[in-house]
């Protein structure tokens, strides 16, 4: 099975489903460096700032794929991941044509990704798992960390497009193991955050400045990307989401069924998983990660929104 097309911008129409809050900026990038794009979301209003650069509306994934030579997606929860490449009506695979890509962006199941490889090699479609790290800030300066499964020859024909998205692009083995290195990714973010948000309520209740405590630990042995990027948000009540906490949810709950399969113990991820299962329930589902800083504050009396 080879490559239909030379990835270029000038010869290479691509497709992009799922225009949310890290898709939109990295579609973006890819019709900066002049690729003709053709766009789904389930809202067509959060894809219309990139039909206002030029990309061209498509009504459903087949659509995109029966008008794209690669196809990426990014989009919420494995169950849209299957939906948007295994619907036999409507699905990216009923579009693809052969010698064509797909890539799949969003953290989804190691399991799915391998299913959806298997699918597409038999109609003669490349398809990779190409998870991502580094949250809105990343997709937006292009400076995301792209971890990759599938076969090397199409990672490599692939580069220009994941060159306009990220930084750190690493290839790290067959199908699904992209999706794995992100499990890796999240359970390391997980319990790093409970660190972040226990660190800055116990500087408030001393009585400490935050800012001025930032600038003591922020660059030495405790510094993480997650101090130095969310700390700041959390000091100014600044609760965006760069990762919604439910999508956070889902990916923990991977993980730790992963680690069932596995035969691993996983006390401290499962400590996470439950701690955020009470911020969602609090109504913090659609906030960013660092919104666990409510939860746990709340659990010492402290209202931290009106400290």
């Amino acid at each position: 099975m080879t490559l239909a097309t030379k990835i270029s911008a000038d010869q290479t129409r691509i497709g992009w489903i799922g225009t949310g809050v890290m898709g939109a900026s990295m579609c973006g990038h890819l019709i900066d460096k002049g690729f003709a794009a053709t766009v789904y979301n389930r809202s067509q209003g959060k894809a219309q700032p990139l039909i206002d650069r030029g990309a061209t509306w498509a009504d459903s994934p087949r659509a995109v794929a029966e008008q794209s030579d690669v196809i990426f997606t990014i989009v919420g929860f494995p169950q849209d991941v299957r939906q948007v490449y295994l619907c036999k009506n409507d699905g990216v695979l009923a579009g693809a044509k052969a010698g064509s890509i797909v890539v799949d962006m969003t953290t989804s199941e190691p399991s799915l990704a391998v299913e959806i490889y298997q699918n597409a090699k038999q109609q003669q479609v490349h398809s990779l798992d190409a998870p991502v790290s580094g949250g809105d800030l990343g997709a937006r300066n292009a400076s995301l960390s792209i971890m990759i499964g599938g076969d090397a020859d199409v990672v490599a024909a692939l580069q220009p497009c994941f060159e306009a998205m990220g930084k750190t692009i690493v290839h790290q083995g067959p199908a699904g193991a992209g999706q794995h290195t992100k499990m890796v990714n999240q359970t390391l973010i997980a319990t790093g955050m409970i660190g972040v948000c226990e660190a800055l309520i116990y500087a408030h209740r001393a009585g400490l400045d935050l800012e001025t405590v930032m600038k003591s630990v922020s660059s030495g042995a405790a510094g993480s990307w997650s101090l130095s990027n969310l700390a700041p948000r959390i000091i100014e009540n600044n609760f965006d989401p760069g990762f919604f906490v439910e999508h956070f949810i889902k990916d923990m709950g991977i993980v730790l069924s992963e680690s069932r399969r596995m035969g691993l113990s996983m006390p401290g991820l499962a400590l996470a998983e439950q701690l955020y299962q009470s911020v969602k329930a609090k109504g913090y589902g659609r906030l960013g990660t660092h919104a666990l800083t409510l939860a746990l504050a709340e659990m010492s009396g402290i209202d931290w929104k009106d400290r």
